[in-house]
């Protein structure tokens, strides 16, 4: 199979925004503080070094401590937990929902992206130390979209009902999950890995933050990765600051709404509101809005004075969580942080988010997008090279794909361009003899065109329908094989669980996966089992 590389931009798979920011376009150029090449990580460096406190670090390194304490961690994370207290030390951050088992396989690719990322700048500046964060989003609200994952297409659902923040739900009902996981997964010696690890993941802790931990330290914790949950009092306490601001002044709202207006050609992904925290407990998340004088939470009967919820910030800051806009801040308030690993969805919203980290008086991360990967295997690579496709074909839309195929493999001419070349000569002819007679004549000449236009691409889309009946048997291995590498049509990744591959390869897998993803090469990665 050829081995052309895809580009993010000419796959298909990212925004017009992202497209501009990875081709760094001087339209977007504003919403961003530097583009994350290894060499602007210096400046980033410096300018990180001169806006975090050195108390900030002494809070975040005992509050992971107290996060771990429970947890056996290895040798390598607890340097790192250690280490974030020296002014030299400095992380790279990727976040991700509580999903189920992990959720899609992009969960992976977020987490190694960031730990190459690490392994990279240590050897570009020695000097310094780098560490790896993965962010739970503890906080989230939107249980549907985390309680299941997809196992070799099938859904697996655990079917809970959750109302506050997704991080605290009790894990007591997964035992009914593992039921099913243990006849789909199967018997071989991966198979018994993986039951043992969602087991011990699910039914040997309460939470679902503290079993999100104990996955991803159980598949990664021998490369130093540092897991934390933002729900914590301690960890909140250090952004009662920006929460009080946010409260009297909107400043959330007003930069973001002003960013918005400003590059309006681009889609939007989030909308700021006029006060963007929520107020939490076990089983409420609800936003607090401002009517008639009093500061309301959403969906209830509680309320409170001006008065009333500056102290609650103070005394109670637990109680008070960051929505999509402001949850950034906060994870920059907090850590000592020069890149956020992402998404698309992700660093699209967090280029919203420049103006407002400077209102603030916060340094705003140098944003990269995650690697992403298509997993084929030989068998399927062979496959492609029986039938002549390459990956740019593959990534293609399937009707593109099955057109362009179709006039390859045909011994009939399916581009009727000569002939509409040929259409347009006579017409430009006639066009010009209408000149000199009366309007009506023209109006002749113009509905006789496009009847003729018409015509021909009529009879050009009828013929090229035809050849692919010619070539069904083909073109049915075409789309047999893209449907394999691109469920439902969309990417890999987006949809299978890591499962679907580790039980037929195992450790290989996240060993080939850390091996291969280079995370400032912004292309697909094909990795080939």
């Amino acid at each position: 199979m050829p081995n052309d590389s895809v580009s993010y931009q000419k796959s298909g798979y990212f925004s017009s925004l992202i497209n501009d920011y990875l081709d760094e376009k001087p339209q977007v150029r504003a919403l961003y503080n530097r583009f994350p090449s290894i060499e602007n990580f210096s400046a980033q460096i410096d300018e990180k070094s001169l806006n975090f406190p050195l108390e900030n670090r002494l809070i975040l390194s005992q509050t992971i401590e107290k996060q771990y304490k429970d947890f056996i961690i290895s040798n390598a994370t607890q340097q790192n937990i250690i280490a974030l207290k020296d002014q030299n030390t400095f992380t790279v951050t990727t976040g991700h929902q509580l999903n189920l088992f992990s959720g899609p396989m992009y969960f992976l690719y977020k987490i190694i992206s960031t730990i190459n990322l690490c392994k990279k700048l240590k050897q570009e500046y020695p000097k310094n130390n780098f560490v790896p964060i993965f962010w739970m989003a503890t906080e989230d609200h939107d249980f549907d979209e985390i309680n299941h994952f997809y196992f070799k297409g099938k859904k697996i659902i655990w079917n809970e009902v959750s109302k506050g923040p997704v991080g605290r739900n009790n894990t007591n009902t997964l035992d009914e999950v593992f039921q099913i996981i243990d006849i789909e997964f199967g018997t071989n010696e991966n198979s018994k890995i993986l039951k043992t690890i969602f087991k011990k993941t699910y039914l040997e802790h309460d939470t679902l933050s503290d079993a999100t931990r104990f996955l991803a330290n159980a598949l990664f914790k021998e490369d130093g990765l540092v897991i934390i949950d933002g729900d914590d009092i301690d960890l909140k306490n250090l952004f009662i600051p920006y929460s009080t601001k946010e409260i009297k002044e909107q400043t959330a709202f007003n930069c973001v709404t002003k960013t918005i207006l400003e590059f309006n050609s681009y889609t939007i992904q989030v909308n700021p509101r006029e006060i963007n925290l929520f107020y939490i407990q076990d089983e409420i998340r609800e936003r607090i809005v401002y009517e008639k004088g009093l500061y309301k939470v959403n969906s209830t009967n509680i309320s409170f004075t001006s008065d009333e919820l500056f102290k609650l910030i103070q005394n109670q800051s637990n109680t008070i969580s960051p929505n999509v806009l402001l949850r950034p801040l906060y994870q920059e308030v907090i850590l000592p942080n020069l890149c956020y690993i992402g998404g698309g969805g992700e660093i699209a919203y967090w280029l919203e988010l420049k103006s407002m980290f400077e209102s603030f008086g916060v340094t705003f991360p140098m944003l990269l997008l995650r690697n992403s990967v298509v997993i084929t295997t030989q068998k399927q690579e062979q496959k492609a090279d029986k039938l002549g496709l390459s990956w740019n074909d593959l990534f293609s839309k399937q009707q593109s794909l099955f057109d362009n195929k179709t006039r390859e493999l045909s011994k009939q001419t399916l581009d009727f361009s000569e002939f509409k070349n040929n259409l347009t000569l006579q017409f430009d002819s006639l066009k010009e003899m209408a000149k000199s007679t009366d309007s009506s004549f023209l109006g002749a000449v113009l509905a006789q065109e496009k009847k003729q236009f018409d015509g021909i691409e009529k009879l050009e889309k009828r013929l090229l329908k035809a050849e692919k009946r010619v070539y069904k048997d083909a073109l049915e291995r075409i789309f047999i094989l893209q449907n394999e590498l691109f469920p439902n049509q969309g990417l890999q990744e987006r949809k299978e669980n890591f499962a679907s591959f580790y039980i037929e390869y195992g450790e290989t897998l996240i060993t080939k996966l850390k091996k291969e993803l280079d995370p400032l090469k912004m292309e697909f990665t094909i990795i080939t089992m």
